[in-house]
């Protein structure tokens, strides 16, 4: 029953997709064989109206239809240019994740369900809801402290958000399974992972706690930085399901005229921010990854302040050092050795000639020398860079991806601050101590004292790991003489997997025909 109810929303999300006129704004025109017969059989159901309007709005207005699982569907998809194109990443990052609210007793409730105690005893007073998105809206509160009443804000989450997600999920797993099954194109993309990813860290997104985790910890690494912060956390009323956090009287860095009424300076607030996400990426490894302008604040001093971290990114030491050498690399010129990266860190395979990849990633470099440096885009060359690697049967990265997707948003905040922002005069205090802290002398000796606390780890679990050895060889050995054998309950759990994935897909084969021959009776 499950699947054949996902197989029923998942048709009905295909023809609120038709209607719309977003299956007809694709670009069909190179499509051959079933797949152009359906874009054009899509275009002939479009709504009279749609066919007027542009992609973007079209999007916007099925995904209004569809409801707040496929704002969040939407917005991962717009972190993914690699799985549905620049342009359509493009048009869904415009997606407005604006919703109605819902009333004050229902807030009530899910903070008092939260935090097990009455609203009364936790704030002295809350007040309806400012703003609403697909998954929260955000009161105003007052709360007593030592220094008397201080002004908070009070995240809360949206009454049966979670099971809503959770069935639309089900229907969005049927589709990529549907996808890796009859389009083997679409393979090397992985939607069956790039759909697990996205069930994770919507899961992460509707547990505030894990929220006001990165807040803490952003903070924690931000302390000392100039210019830039995150709200203060008041854990006392933070729970599964609210977030209670330092209120932030500000500028919205998308209020042009309003910051420079307030008598900031966008030169260097453009500046700060560029300096501060290259900190977080290359220096701690943990990263805002939603930063457009509404989502930060310039307050009285003039420092940056980032709001809604509900989605963060993480770089291991070797994609940290992966993203500073490729940057020096293009800005001495040395491709060669920006190649050598990308084959230390593993991304392309050994098979391919180190020499022909630099060649390519050369094809990306020269073009940009000679030019001034306020027409180069750091973020079009990773985009750049991201395209060549493809060609080398890179994999997909989804952390690589999600740091180019936030650089191409903070580049373009920059940008729109100052129009004539140099980027790579930017970056280069940021990149260049890095590289002399962490390739240099200094660089060596950290290796050094990681590799001995590795060696002396692996020292202690010695023992461990020659009992294991020894119960390995005894299992080989009898694996040798007596064959591999499944016992019953496995056979039959292995039995059952494979009815049921075949069941699921000819059940959503025949909903989808069934819902297309509905609607061609209704219509003729």
């Amino acid at each position: 029953m499950s699947s054949l109810g996902a197989s029923f929303r998942l048709a009905r999300a295909g023809w609120v997709l038709v209607r719309e006129g977003v299956v007809a704004a694709l670009p069909g025109d190179q499509l051959t064989g079933l797949p152009k017969f359906g874009w054009s059989v899509a275009k002939l159901f479009t709504r009279r109206r749609a066919r007027k309007s542009v992609r973007s709005d079209r999007l916007a207005n099925a995904v209004a239809r569809l409801g707040p699982s496929y704002v969040k569907l939407g917005q991962f998809l717009a972190t993914r240019p690699d799985v549905v194109g620049d342009d359509i990443a493009l048009d869904l990052a415009l997606l407005q994740d604006s919703m109605a609210t819902f009333p004050m007793s229902e807030a009530v409730e899910a903070i008092e369900g939260s935090l097990g105690r009455k609203v009364s005893d936790l704030y002295i007073s809350i007040d309806a809801p400012i703003a609403a998105a697909s998954i929260a809206q955000v009161h105003p509160a007052e709360v007593d402290t030592p220094d008397g009443p201080r002004k908070v804000a009070v995240k809360v989450i949206r009454p049966g958000v979670r099971r809503r997600f959770f069935q639309d999920l089900e229907s969005y797993f049927l589709a990529a399974r549907l996808q890796e099954r009859f389009v083997p194109s679409s393979r090397r993309l992985r939607p069956v992972e790039i759909t697990e990813t996205m069930a994770q860290t919507t899961k992460i997104e509707m547990d505030f706690r894990l929220e006001a985790a990165a807040y803490s910890e952003l903070g924690e690494n931000t302390r000392d930085d100039p210019g830039f912060r995150v709200p203060s956390v008041d854990w006392e009323r933070t729970g599964r399901d609210v977030l209670t956090m330092e209120w932030i009287d500000g500028v919205k860095l998308n209020d042009i005229d309003g910051l420079r009424a307030a008598g900031h300076d966008l030169k260097a607030i453009a500046a700060t921010l560029v300096q501060s996400f290259l900190r977080h990426t290359l220096r701690d490894g943990f990263f805002h990854a939603d930063m457009h302008p509404g989502n930060m604040f310039v307050d009285a001093k003039g420092d940056i302040v980032a709001v809604d971290l509900g989605i963060s990114g993480r770089l291991g030491k070797k994609e940290q050092r992966f993203l500073a050498e490729i940057l020096y690399g293009f800005i001495t010129r040395n491709y060669m050795r920006v190649a050598e990266v990308h084959f230390e860190a593993g991304y392309v395979p050994r098979h391919h000639n180190v020499a022909a990849f630099a060649q390519a990633i050369r094809a990306i470099g020269e073009p940009i020398h000679g030019q001034p440096a306020e027409t180069i885009s750091m973020a079009k060359l990773l985009t750049l860079l991201f395209e060549v690697t493809e060609l080398f049967d890179m994999q997909t990265r989804p952390e690589l991806v999600l740091l180019q997707k936030t650089m191409v948003v903070v580049e373009g905040v920059a940008r729109t601050l100052d129009p004539a922002f140099n980027m790579w005069k930017t970056a280069e205090p940021v990149v260049g101590h890095w590289i002399s802290g962490n390739l240099g002398p200094q660089g060596l000796l950290i290796d050094a004292r990681d590799g001995l606390g590795a060696l002396m780890s692996l020292v202690r679990q010695a023992p461990d790991f020659a009992a294991r050895t020894e119960r390995l060889s005894r299992q080989i050995d009898a694996m040798a003489e007596n064959g591999l054998r499944f016992d019953a309950e496995t056979a039959k759990a292995i039995g059952k997997a494979e009815a049921r994935y075949n069941r699921s897909g000819r059940v959503a084969l025949w909903v989808i025909a069934a819902t297309l021959v509905y609607v061609a009776w209704k219509l003729f």
